[in-house]
């Protein structure tokens, strides 16, 4: 198979552009999508640390609440929002260091916030609840809880909740910024990718209308007219794809069958004018068959004329001196009928004998016509054969080569019928030669007659 850019390394080639496109831009989708995941667990995660805060805040004020209802009724279920917030102080600290805690700076003021509120707990609850827990000296606990150092240390864990919630906002702000702009960048991989893979299919589509339809659209119109018998017409076959050569493949088969189209009227022809040969020759044997016929009739009239005469003689024998002048007169008329009896017997022989040339020579046209036969035969065997490979070109290219199937299907059509009739012809020869034989005999016995004929008038 020669080397040709082919139809399948074009469309592949189209298609693996469009696989790269797609895995491109598959590629920046996913790019986009890592940043998006990535700026959506930073805003989360600072979420998180904010509503933390906000517990941490919470329980704080929670401790404060139920210490100063403890100090002011006494009673020590005024100190279960102090239990509580004591509590939820310990899992928020928790949980914020598992949040914050790749990040130093903030660490460091959770660790100053936390060590704030501890030494609040320590110093300022514990020692009030304890104080307080006597009557009598309740009123040292209160000043205590009242004393300007607790308020100290709320303002201190106060501060460095603020200052990590400013961090925290400005790191959300920032993260926020990156989710718009992952969020624009997906957009464009997603709208890019699409344009991108639309022009690629609209060349693809441009490219295939003008490789693939038009050309196959000039293939089929010259297909059909080849079907409607047109073989006058070539495919101006361009290109080294297997459009054009199919296209180059169709002219070498149109050419071919217009040549076997040609063989096929010369020898049409040449059979036609041996027929025409063979009807008069035998319009010419069928007249000297009557000629011959006519002077046998004439020399069997003539035989029984000189018969009866020779009876009339018999009987007037015994006359014959009275009337010898008479008899005299009938034996020379006699003599008269006798040579013209044996010239025309001499011109009967001459006369089969050019019959028996005439149809000698009859015979030897006939076995020239078997001969021209013979050819026309090899001739459909040829047609037959290229009928057949016209089919398994077409076989071969598949949908496109149906019209040529319907081609191939005429050309063994074509090619049978010769054959039938060069049989039927190649019958009629036999026929023909089998009456050239009789005539021979027929000719040569009527010969052999006349012969005997005129010995016998002799």
């Amino acid at each position: 198979m020669p080397n040709t850019f082919g139809l399948n390394r074009s469309l592949g080639g189209a298609i693996g552009a469009i696989a790269l496109v797609s895995v491109l831009s598959s590629g920046a989708v996913l790019v986009t999508m890592t940043q998006l995941h990535d700026a959506t667990e930073a805003l989360t995660r600072s979420a998180h640390v904010v509503r933390g805060l906000d517990a941490f805040r919470t329980a704080m004020l929670n401790q404060e609440t139920g210490l100063r209802g403890y100090l002011i009724t006494g009673r020590r279920t005024s100190l279960d929002p102090y239990l509580s917030g004591r509590s939820a102080l310990d899992e928020t600290v928790n949980r914020l260091s598992a949040l914050i805690g790749h990040d130093a700076e903030l660490s460091r003021m959770l660790a100053d916030a936390s060590s704030a509120a501890r030494s609040w707990q320590t110093d300022i609850g514990e020692a009030a609840i304890r104080i307080a827990a006597d009557p009598a000296t309740r009123p040292e606990a209160v000043r205590i809880e009242a004393d300007g150092s607790g308020k100290q240390l709320f303002d201190t864990f106060r501060g460095k909740i603020a200052a990590i919630e400013a961090v925290e906002e400005t790191i959300r702000v920032a993260q926020n910024e990156r989710l718009a702009l992952a969020e624009r960048n997906a957009s464009l991989a997603l709208w890019g990718g699409a344009l991108v893979t639309l022009l690629i299919c609209a060349g693809i589509g441009i490219a295939i209308n003008r490789l693939i339809v038009r050309p196959l659209g000039s293939v089929m119109a010259f297909v059909e007219r080849v079907g409607a018998g047109d073989l006058t017409g070539r495919i101006a076959a361009t290109g080294r794809d297997e459009i054009g050569r199919l296209g180059t493949t169709l002219n070498t088969m149109v050419a071919g069958l217009a040549d076997l189209a040609r063989t096929n009227r010369s020898a049409t022809a040449d059979l036609n004018a041996a027929a025409a040969q063979i009807r008069a020759s035998a319009q010419e044997q069928a007249a000297s068959v009557e000629e011959q016929f006519a002077a046998v009739q004439e020399t069997a009239a003539t035989v029984d004329q000189i018969t009866h005469s020779g009876a009339q003689i018999s009987k007037r024998a015994s006359d014959v001196i009275a009337t010898a002048q008479t008899s005299a007169q009938n034996a020379k008329a006699g003599l008269r009928a006798a040579s013209d009896t044996a010239r025309a017997m001499d011109s009967i022989r001459e006369q089969g004998e050019a019959v028996a040339g005439n149809i000698v020579a009859l015979s030897e046209k006939t076995q020239a016509i078997g001969e021209i036969i013979s050819t026309v035969n090899d001739i459909s065997e040829r047609t037959h054969l290229l009928s057949l490979n016209a089919a398994i070109e077409a076989a071969a290219a598949g949908e496109s080569g149906r019209s040529f199937a319907i081609v191939a299907a005429e050309m063994k059509l074509l090619a049978d019928q010769a054959k039938a009739a060069t049989v039927q012809v190649r019958a009629i020869l036999s026929e023909i030669q089998r009456g050239i034989n009789s005539s021979v005999m027929l000719t040569e016995e009527a010969v052999k007659r006349a012969a005997a004929g005129k010995t016998r008038t002799d």
